[in-house]
């Protein structure tokens, strides 16, 4: 699989870890930087590029890094048929793509340290979408709600 990989200023010391992760588990990284902690990356401009790269067909899913991961998620969520989520436990990792589909995982690298995210990571990229029915229709639901204007 191909896997995006984003990372601001403060996620970039979770950076190594988690691209040897994908490495051994035989997925190929799309390394969309940062790779230093200077000069400040502002997150939503991570966000855009992981979501063009998953929207564009060059990821599949995607791995965004920040201090909370909070930021991260807030921001890839506002593309239309990302579904970003912070998930700073195994079950969370694998259920958000299992039942909603979930294509972003998002990390907050002052929480959580390497060990921890190179097995989130591994939970994310094993999970599959179970495609049952009332997964599918919730999916269609946020689907509309992207469509829908909140303004003029």
């Amino acid at each position: 699989m191909r896997v995006a990989v984003a990372f601001d200023h403060r996620g970039v010391k979770l950076r190594e870890r988690l691209l040897d992760e994908l490495a051994a588990l035989g997925h190929e990284a799309v390394d969309l930087g940062t790779d230093k902690p200077e000069p400040r990356i502002d997150y939503p401009d991570k966000a855009r590029e992981i979501g063009e790269a998953i929207r564009n067909g060059d990821a599949e899913r995607a791995v965004f890094v920040c201090g909370s991961g909070v930021g991260a998620s807030v921001a890839a969520n506002k593309l239309a048929g990302i579904r970003a989520a912070v998930s700073h436990d195994i079950y969370s990792a694998h259920q958000g793509v299992e039942h909603d589909d979930m294509n972003v995982l998002c990390l907050g690298s002052e929480v959580i340290g390497a060990e921890l995210a190179a097995e989130l990571v591994r939970g994310f990229v094993s999970a599959r979408f179970d495609g049952g029915e009332r997964y599918v229709r919730r999916l269609e639901k946020i689907e509309e709600m992207e469509g829908e204007k909140t303004y003029g």
